[in-house]
């Protein structure tokens, strides 16, 4: 879903994925009343369940990572690592679809609604969804390209090649994914708090 941005936010700076650092001031409004180190002490149960399913996508990256890791130093063989993976990273990739079809269908209309304020904000998380769910199609191309190789008992180089095309690609989405985490709290948990 995409939204049109507001009259006198083409001058924020860039907000895109791989260059920002968070949000500016602009965008900022409400995490200034409502900071990170307060979150956790209120009473949201919504705020709480957001978080929660944050840290899991969180821990998953980091499992995936790892394991990624693993491979790629040689602490995991090709066939190890794909059995492992494959039922792991289809499980991640199920859940942060579901996750996202609600915010870019439910959540996010309501609180662009409810905080115009932060619409242009709310344009950049849903811009973010697409880009990521494009980073998603690559990482099952190139994970399924990676057992192909694997079931064609293609040669070793082949099939370390076809590795790394999967973990460069799982590496720029999960970067991606978790700036997209933080920010997106930065502007949704304050307008859960501040809204009750």
């Amino acid at each position: 879903m995409t939204y049109n941005v507001l009259p006198g936010t083409r001058d924020l700076p860039s907000l895109d994925i791989d260059s920002r650092t968070g949000w500016p001031d602009e965008l900022r409004v409400l995490l200034n009343d409502y900071p990170r180190d307060s979150w956790r002490s209120n009473p949201s149960p919504v705020a709480q369940f957001w978080l929660d399913k944050h840290d899991y996508f969180r821990h998953q990256c980091a499992a995936l990572k790892a394991a990624g890791d693993d491979y790629r130093e040689g602490r995991s063989d090709a066939m190890v690592f794909a059995t492992w993976l494959a039922p792991r990273l289809q499980n991640f990739i199920a859940h942060l679809h579901g996750h996202h079809q609600v915010e870019d269908h439910h959540y996010f209309p309501a609180f662009r609604a409810a905080e115009v304020r932060l619409a242009a904000g709310f344009d950049v998380l849903a811009s973010d969804h697409e880009l990521l769910h494009e980073g998603i199609a690559d990482i099952i191309a190139t994970i399924n390209a990676f057992i192909e190789t694997l079931r064609a008992k293609n040669s070793a180089d082949a099939t370390r090649h076809a590795g790394d095309r999967y973990l460069a690609s799982s590496m720029t989405t999960f970067r991606r994914l978790l700036r997209h985490l933080s920010d997106e709290e930065d502007l949704i948990i304050p307008v859960m708090l501040d809204r009750g």
